[in-house]
């Protein structure tokens, strides 16, 4: 019988109740994982995580945590080290913001910001490598507005753009203990993260943003939790330090957009033989 990827490796993830987190939960679970489930209020739903996992082929165990705080981090660690000893991946999921304009935000809504997406991820690399015993893995979830600059996004792009800096300064410094370092940067993907943020009030309409991605559809939380099970595979072991952008390529259209043009200019059907 075949081994599987992620046999007997330990992954915690945070905010894995739900979304992306929730999805690679279920994933690693198939390659024979064991997940600690990590989420901040609803038990019910990171319990029924729990079960999913089992019956994908995996362990799970459910650990509340706020790791906006320090204490919250502390004790999420606590609870890996009691339950297994040590660990394989460390999964930086959670995330949270306020979506306003600069002038609106207020000193609460840029701490929370920072605790929440920057402070939490660095505070739980350093409690992550010290249960490291053989290598292992340190991922975090960020998103395209940490490169490019759009409305109400300004909080959250700022964090996860530094976010992406501390993925490089990790890599370097943790590479001589076997871990390696790597963020997902994800686009439009369809999640109840991006039903949340296209709700604001005022907000441009979905399509439009749907129409300038080349692939012309939304990512699958799928999508970008079978790029974060890559990297946290084997195969990944010479990637480190990397954000890979999952997006179908917005971030590398400009202005004059395809979806903009007209005839002679839009793109032509497939050629054939």
């Amino acid at each position: 019988m075949l081994s599987k990827l992620h046999e007997n490796k330990i992954a915690l993830i945070t905010g894995a109740s739900r979304g992306i987190g929730r999805t690679l939960a279920l994933t690693l679970a198939a390659e024979g994982a064991t997940v600690v489930v990590n989420y901040k209020k609803n038990a019910d739903l990171a319990e029924k995580v729990v079960a999913d996992v089992a019956e994908a082929g995996g362990q799970g165990v459910a650990v509340q945590a706020d790791v906006e705080t320090e204490d919250g981090i502390a004790a999420l660690f606590d609870a890996v080290a009691d339950q297994y000893g040590r660990l394989d991946y460390f999964v930086a999921n959670a995330a949270a913001s306020a979506f306003k304009n600069i002038v609106d935000l207020k000193p609460h809504h840029l701490d929370r910001s920072y605790a929440m997406n920057m402070r939490s991820f660095v505070l739980g690399a350093q409690q992550a490598i010290k249960l490291m015993d053989n290598g292992g893995r340190i991922l975090t979830l960020t998103s395209y507005g940490s490169i490019r600059a759009y409305p109400t996004y300004a909080t959250l792009g700022a964090m996860k753009a530094a976010v992406e800096a501390w993925v490089r300064y990790m890599a370097v410094e943790f590479a001589p203990y076997g871990i390696n370092v790597n963020a997902v940067n994800g686009g439009l993907i369809d999640s109840d993260s991006l039903e949340f943020f296209y709700n604001v009030p005022g907000m441009a309409p979905m399509q439009t943003v749907l129409d300038r991605i080349p692939k012309r559809r939304p990512g699958t939380v799928q999508e970008v939790a079978d790029t974060c099970a890559f990297l946290l595979a084997p195969a990944s072991e010479y990637i480190t330090g990397q954000t890979i952008v999952v997006d179908g390529g917005l971030s590398i259209t400009a202005p004059p957009f395809f979806a903009d043009v007209d005839a002679p200019l839009t793109l032509p059907e497939r050629p054939t033989r």
